[in-house]
This record gives C-alpha cells, structure tokens and sequence, in this order.
C-alpha cells in the first residue's frame, strides 16, 4: 500500500459476506470510481473464539482453517465487484485477519488506524432493536468508537 496517500484517500471497507457488505462495496465503487489518487482495502475479520470453546488445539486449526477459506472467499467477491466497475489492481486490496477481538468494531478501528485510513465503510447488519441491545451493533460502536475519520454505514 502506498503510506504516501493522504489519509483522507485511504478507504476501509469491512465486509462479512452479507447482502449489506456487498452494498458497501458497490457504494464505494459508484461514489468514488474513476477519482485518481484513493486506495481501497477490503477487510474480513474471523474473530477466534476463547480457547475453552475448542475441544482440542486440531479442532481450533480445522475452524481457523475453514474459516479462512471462507474469508477468502468473501474477500476475493468483493475484491472483484470493484475490478468490474473498473477499479486498477494496485488501488485495491484485500487483508484477512484472523485473531481473538474483544468486538469487530475495536478491530476493524485498530485496522483503521494501522491502515491509516481515513474512512470505514461497513454495511449495516440489519439486526433487531433487541439484538441490538443484547449484542451490540458493529455499526453503531463504530459510530461512537471511531475517532480521527469518517464512518459510512450502508444500508
């Protein structure tokens, strides 16, 4: 990735496969397409569960493993919506991150910050009001958590 860029050209986009995702991909594409100068990551987070959910450390490496190939998937999806809508190769990559993360969102800014990005792009998961309030919103923590750049949550 080129660290010159100015920060505000760096855009990070969350994905996790959902239909959300895949609008925030194609927002990106229609907003920013054909502006020279920004770079696109695309970011699959697997957040590993603690290790007592595992039975042993092969069952643990068969998930991250599976996992993984699935993340892959998703991110070479999404990788490829941006190519079709005429995206060059060098402005847009893709990372899989695989660690244990205390939420998606704090990882996904940890990301941004490392990245040096001056934009998340994350779809909105559509969860209920009461999901919501059991679980949190990744959107929504983003929202609130993200300090230093903009938040574009796509519906």
């Amino acid at each position: 990735m080129n660290k010159k860029l100015n920060k505000n050209r760096n855009i990070l986009i969350a994905v996790d496969g959902s239909e959300n995702s895949k609008r925030a991909v194609l927002y990106v594409s229609e907003i920013i397409n054909g502006m020279e100068g920004f770079h696109v990551t695309i970011v699959h987070i697997i957040s590993i569960p603690p290790d007592d959910y595992f039975v042993s450390e092969v069952e643990k490496a068969s998930w991250i493993g599976t996992k993984s190939l699935e993340g892959n998937k998703i991110l070479q999806e999404h990788l490829n919506l941006l190519l079709i809508s005429g995206y060059y190769k060098e402005d847009v990559e893709t990372k899989l991150i695989v660690k244990e993360c205390i939420s998606i969102a704090e990882c996904i800014i940890e990301e941004q910050k490392n990245l040096n990005c001056g934009t998340i792009v994350i779809g909105r998961r559509g969860i209920s009001k009461k999901e919501e309030f059991i679980f949190g919103s990744t959107s929504n923590k983003l929202l609130h958590e993200s300090k230093d750049c903009s938040v574009w949550v796509i519906n």
